[in-house]
């Protein structure tokens, strides 16, 4: 097991058999708050670990490298019944910090939490699925069916607009580390194992119910699309002189008091508030009234070049902020102008990149960066310390394709 971290899950082991974005995404968050995640592959690797984005300068996944840094990595040929016993014993090991699984496997009986806790009574499995009938499913097919997609894009148009984000495998990643300590919590008031299920599916569906989305169509049928317009409230983009866009919010009375004072504004509204007969403090008539109240504003925004907005608006403390290209946000981190969660490291098989520490912080300090694991890594390591398996046995293994030489 890695030395001593002081971080407040150390000493917990989790075996990891997933793929893709939430469960490698939630047990990297539990590894970088001090667990040993052993992520099991097969040998040559899962169907995301040559997942784009690729470097350009070694053809590595950029992807696979981000998701499962300070991770242990082990290759096992996931076919034959003596490979899958070593999973088997992996995740059923003995002692308080151990039997611990999350997987995301379809297929795979052999994994089962009955299987599971025959071996160990007290096992915790998580197990993450596209839809809660064990159906696949991936953030790019659950989104457009919860209705987001018709809600982005610009007024008036009828086409669907998708996202890159993944944002439902995120949540789902997170929704499950805080089910898998929450059983934990339990294991260890009262010995009890847990087999916890979690769909996408079922996180999206949670996600935009619980913001009243769900609600509202069916109170007020289907929400208009408002393109870059912030729903409910004020805020949208405004070009710069220079040619820049920026964004900018007034969701407070005192937000969209900054902003009618630095813009000069304040007589110009008073007389609109006093010709239609709203309070424009009301949060709803600032979104009702949002296109007249850009108009307004847009010729401010317009005669000034980004560097003196940015003095402008910070001066005032409005809430706003500058859209910039990945790229862009890439060269002011390496220009050391960037948030203390990105460091840079040397991934071997890639060189250096930039990478993110965990975002939790312990009073003003970030933690450290690490380096994703080569695939296979530490399967020796892993199967002498957990199964107390000798060099010669290790050497069998090896020999048999059982596992990947390491």
């Amino acid at each position: 097991m890695p030395g001593s971290t002081g971080k407040p899950l150390e000493g917990l082991r989790v075996v990891e058999c997933a793929s893709f974005v939430a469960g490698p995404s939630g047990c990297m968050t539990l590894g970088q708050l001090g667990a040993d995640i052993i992520r099991v592959d097969p040998i040559g690797g899962g169907p995301d670990y040559q997942r784009w984005p690729v470097s350009e300068r070694t053809g590595k996944s950029l992807y696979w490298t981000a998701l499962n840094k300070g991770k242990r990595s082990v290759a096992v040929d996931l076919r034959s019944p003596e490979g899958r016993g070593l999973v088997i014993a992996l995740a059923t090991a003995s002692g308080r910090d151990n039997g611990i699984v999350v997987d995301n496997n379809a297929g795979r009986p052999w994994l089962s939490y009955e299987v599971l806790a025959e071996r160990r009574t007290d096992v915790i499995q998580v197990h993450i699925q596209g839809y809660a009938d064990g159906r696949p499913a991936v953030d790019y097919t659950v989104n457009p069916e919860v209705g987001v997609p018709h809600l982005t894009g610009p007024a008036g148009s009828g086409d669907p607009v998708n996202h890159v984000l993944p944002a439902w495998d995120l949540l789902a990643g997170m929704t499950a580390v805080t089910g898998l300590l929450a059983a934990l919590h339990r294991r260890e008031r009262s010995g009890q194992g847990a087999f916890l299920q979690l769909a996408l599916h079922d996180v999206a569906l949670a996600g935009v119910a619980g913001m009243g989305w769900l609600a509202e169509a069916e109170e007020q049928g289907d929400r208009s699309r408002h393109g870059n317009h912030l729903y409910g409230s004020f805020g949208v983009d405004f070009a710069t002189g220079d040619g820049r866009r920026v964004m900018v919010v007034a969701l407070t009375p005192r937000q969209w008091a900054a902003l009618r004072t630095v813009t000069g504004t304040e007589k110009v509204f008073a007389a609109l508030e006093d010709v239609l007969g709203v309070d424009l403090d009301e949060e709803s008539e600032r979104f009702r009234l949002r296109e007249t109240i850009a108009a307004v504003l847009r010729p401010w925004f317009e005669a000034r070049v980004l560097d003196e907005v940015t003095r402008e608006l910070d001066a005032a403390h409005v809430l706003w902020s500058g859209y910039r290209t990945m790229g862009e946000v890439a060269a002011e981190i390496r220009a050391g102008g960037g948030s203390g969660v990105i460091g840079q490291v040397d991934q071997p098989g890639i060189g250096e990149v930039l990478t993110a520490r965990s975002p939790l912080r312990r009073g003003e300090e970030y933690g450290p960066v690490a380096t994703a694991p080569r695939l296979g890594e530490h399967t020796g390591e892993v199967l002498g310390e957990v199964l107390g398996l000798d060099g010669a046995e290790l050497g069998g293994l090896v020999d048999r394709g059982v596992v990947a030489p390491f």
